[in-house]
């Protein structure tokens, strides 16, 4: 999904990593009016209280995903919504990409919003990224709903690789009041995992 400088890095040697290392930026504390933080999912002093969400970003599944591409693309030098992002996922949410291990292998990377943002935010402001969707399957039952949602990432700047393609799984959950991201897992494609045919076209909405 979400571009680093390790991405930059690997894109080059055609290998794809999509995360480094970086220092955590503080979140912005109260919850918007009538859109209490869902309590459950994580335990007192574990985790920050989000930024007040922009309702529309989070009144259903179609705009929630939206809001996640929408988020990290812009151009050269344009500053990302960060608190945006925070806003969209519940206290404890992760993104985790699936990287490959120097000593052979894959391993998932587990990051907070913060770290990725730290991470990350940089990089996509220097080199102007643009992230689209290009075909999503839907499983939902009661609150919760996964999205397999296949993704397309471009540089905009000349200096930087043209990311691969790739999945966001996508776990989400509705408590009453509005959707939450759990946590984003994400894998890139490369030569030897290139992505079927079946994940380059939507199914019909559940």
């Amino acid at each position: 999904m979400l571009i680093t400088r390790t991405h930059i890095r690997s894109a080059r040697a055609l290998v794809v990593t999509l995360l480094s290392t970086a220092v955590i930026i503080p979140i912005a504390s109260a919850p918007a009016r009538g859109q209490g933080t869902p309590s459950a999912v994580a335990p007192q002093g574990q985790a920050q209280t989000p930024p007040p969400a922009n309702p529309a970003d989070v009144a259903s599944v179609d705009a929630i995903v939206a809001a996640l591409y929408d988020v990290i693309s812009g151009p050269v030098g344009h500053k990302r919504d960060w608190n945006r992002l925070r806003s969209l996922f519940v206290p404890g949410g992760k993104m985790i990409p699936v990287v490959p291990r120097q000593e052979g292998g894959y391993a998932p990377r587990i990051v907070s919003p913060d770290e990725y943002i730290q991470r990350s935010g940089e990089l996509l402001e220097k080199y102007g990224f643009t992230e689209r969707e290009v075909a999503r399957r839907i499983e939902r039952f009661g609150n919760i709903a996964h999205v397999f949602s296949t993704y397309e990432g471009r540089f905009q700047s000349p200096e930087a690789p043209s990311p691969p393609r790739g999945i966001n799984s996508i776990q989400l959950v509705n408590d009453g009041k509005r959707w939450w991201v759990m946590n984003i897992m994400w894998e890139a494609e490369r030569p030897d995992n290139k992505l079927p045919e079946k994940y380059l076209k939507s199914d019909a909405n559940p």
